[in-house]
């Protein structure tokens, strides 16, 4: 039996679990999301005391922004980690268009690394490929129908 006729089954039966890769984005997202709130907060209550250059492997040149910029990331991907795992279509969308533009984002630090090989290639490397294995996976054809309603 094919995947996605077991998906089409488990739903009419009523039996419709979470994909396991669906439930791991959304803890990315919600990983993310607590430790860029907990940084916004401190940095709200506590002037000084932390960097905004923690918030960089997330927001790539936004936390410059400050800790309300990292407030708002961290609602963000909230939203977006609580829609995955209730399966609304419009969170699977968010995380695509998150991953894309996270993509985007890392491209001039993979570039700037390159050109002198820093280690720091390593790591927008990989941020790179962990945001095109999150926004290939939610593109597969049965997650893309256990979001669908219907």
């Amino acid at each position: 039996m094919s995947e996605v006729n077991s998906v089409r089954i488990l739903k009419s039966v009523g039996q419709f679990s979470i994909p396991t890769g669906v439930t791991a984005i959304a803890f990315v997202f919600l990983f993310a999301a607590v430790y860029l709130g907990l940084i916004g907060i401190v940095m709200l209550i506590w002037p000084g005391v932390v960097s905004m250059a923690l918030g960089g492997p997330f927001l790539n040149g936004l936390e410059l922004a400050g800790p309300y910029m990292f407030l708002l990331m961290a609602g963000v991907g909230t939203l977006i980690g609580w829609g995955l795992l209730r399966l609304n279509n419009w969170a699977r969308r968010a995380a695509i268009v998150a991953g894309l533009l996270g993509v985007v984002m890392l491209v001039p630090a993979v570039s700037a690394a390159a050109v002198d090989f820093r280690p720091s290639l390593l790591w927008a490397g990989l941020g790179i490929i962990v945001r095109v294995m999150i926004v290939w996976y939610l593109f597969q054809v049965p997650v893309r129908e256990a979001f669908a309603k219907g």
